[in-house]
């Protein structure tokens, strides 16, 4: 979907539908404010209030549009985020089949929100269809926006049609089945993705066999119970670049079903989104490939699928990790980590300026944050300050948590350096604390979106968290050095 701004209505006569935002606090006003004979009349007669997100349908009355609908922000000062991607989804719904082009007054609404509502315009066209035999049959194409005066730039919708590529092929490959969607298929999508922008980008695949030769064996404890084989995906984005890299690290597990501390039946469908953190790094580089920001990124992919078989890794096996740690694994569904801990080591060949891990890692963490906010882990305080600003921008909020020494003992053990679980209390903290000792030398921080990535019950499916949060984080970087 595409989104213009424009100063009036006649830049976009073709549009079919005209929608104009109405403060309440304005109304007294509005035929003089809308220029619209007798609407003062017409809103009396309606007893339209200009509530939030209630409409008055003005069909007949605006000569530019064959139809026409007031959509009331109640007081636009008291607009929140929130109620923005609301408003939104109320739009595009009952727009997306029935018009290819309509446009938006926003004049109404506060020019600080402009970007946030182009952006939530753009995600609530998303649908997955790609298993119905019958497809939507959505016509919407393209989205004016009207007003005077706005901040939003040329450069920041590019930004935004970015953000919405890069979020939709994060949710198309978490809404897919683990079936279609398992380790070499990851592999393949990078490929294809360096295939559409072999200027901008440069993909790498390791093997099961070269993962071995690294000595990656807290990776290869999960996906040996596989018969899917792993692979760790590195994307190099603009590597002529001569600074060093940002990396992004996904957790990949194409399917968990817990391995030999298997997971209940119910809900177990949902454990193909654990690969979410992998499809938000996949998203993301498509998103800086299309928005071609300046910056020199590595994004790595672990991906597995936890599986119980004959060669699956027992609770209490013992594994040496790249970094020469060992590991005692006292429960094979907190595989994550394990698949992680090797690939952050990986990473460190990159000299990175800093690494941000993504992953779908604990369910402590959903009954910590829920499904609003993603769990942001880290010691760097100018770092997490940065991913809470760009998170607020792109309102793909974070909450910051601890991660310090106070809890690594819950990690000893006392036959390996390290236990892969420390027990019943602070689960999404333990956790981090065990991907921080992969990570001393360098700047990092960790993202729990167990979650925030995916939505259950009627509305199930991916959002493509933390897409927008890591493509303003990194668009940030490119307005702070200039």
């Amino acid at each position: 979907m595409k989104l213009t701004i424009n100063t009036s209505f006649q830049e976009n006569a073709s549009s079919q539908f005209l929608l104009i935002l109405v403060d309440s606090e304005q109304l007294q006003n509005a035929s003089t404010l809308y220029k619209i004979n007798d609407l003062d009349n017409i809103i009396e007669a309606a007893q339209f209030k200009a509530s939030f997100n209630e409409s008055l349908a003005l069909n007949g009355v605006v000569a530019e549009s064959r139809m026409c609908s007031l959509v009331g922000l109640a007081k636009s000062t008291e607009l929140n985020p929130a109620k923005l991607a609301k408003l939104a989804q109320t739009i595009i719904k009952t727009s997306q089949k029935k018009f290819k082009q309509i446009s938006i007054d926003i004049s109404a609404l506060p020019q600080e929100l402009h970007y946030l509502f182009a952006l939530s315009l753009t995600q609530a066209g998303y649908a997955f269809d790609e298993y119905k035999s019958k497809k939507n049959e959505f016509a919407l194409e393209q989205v004016n926006l009207i007003t005077a005066s706005s901040p939003l730039t040329d450069t920041q919708l590019q930004l935004v049609h970015a953000i919405q590529s890069g979020q939709s092929l994060a949710r198309d490959l978490g809404n897919r089945p683990g079936n279609i969607c398992f380790p070499e298929y990851l592999a393949d999508q990078a490929l294809a993705l360096a295939a559409e922008f072999p200027e901008l980008l440069k993909v790498t695949v390791l093997d099961e066999q070269q993962i071995a030769d690294l000595g990656m064996g807290a990776f290869l404890a999960v996906s040996k119970g596989s018969d899917r084989p792993g692979r760790i995906i590195t994307l190099e984005y603009q590597a002529q670049r001569s600074e060093a890299p940002l990396v992004l690290v996904g957790k990949g597990i194409t399917f968990d079903t817990g391995g030999i501390s298997l997971k209940p039946g119910a809900g177990m469908d949902e454990m193909k989104y654990d690969m979410c953190g992998a499809a938000s790094v996949l998203g993301t580089l498509r998103a800086l490939c299309e928005a071609k920001l300046p910056l020199h990124v590595v994004g790595a992919i672990a991906a597995a699928e936890n599986m119980p078989s004959g060669h699956a890794t027992r609770p209490g096996d013992i594994v040496t990790t790249m970094s020469g740690q060992t590991v005692e694994i006292l429960n094979t569904d907190a595989e994550g980590r394990l698949v992680l801990c090797d690939t952050l080591t990986y990473v460190k060949r990159f000299n990175p300026a800093l690494v941000i891990d993504i992953a779908t890692l604990t369910g402590a963490c959903v009954v910590a944050l829920g499904s609003v906010l993603t769990g942001m882990f880290s010691s760097d305080d100018q770092l997490a300050a940065d991913l809470v600003a760009a998170g607020q921008t792109a309102f793909d909020r974070v909450w910051r948590m601890p991660v310090i020494e106070d809890y690594q003992e819950q990690l000893d053990s006392p036959f390996a350096d390290i236990a892969n679980i420390g027990g019943p209390k602070a689960g999404a903290v333990t956790a981090a604390c065990f991907l921080q000792r992969f990570t001393r030398d360098y700047r990092w921080a960790h993202l729990d979106i167990a979650g925030s990535a995916w939505n259950s019950g009627a509305n199930k499916g991916a959002t493509g968290r933390p897409v927008p949060l890591l493509v303003q984080f990194l668009a940030n970087r490119v307005v702070t050095n200039g």
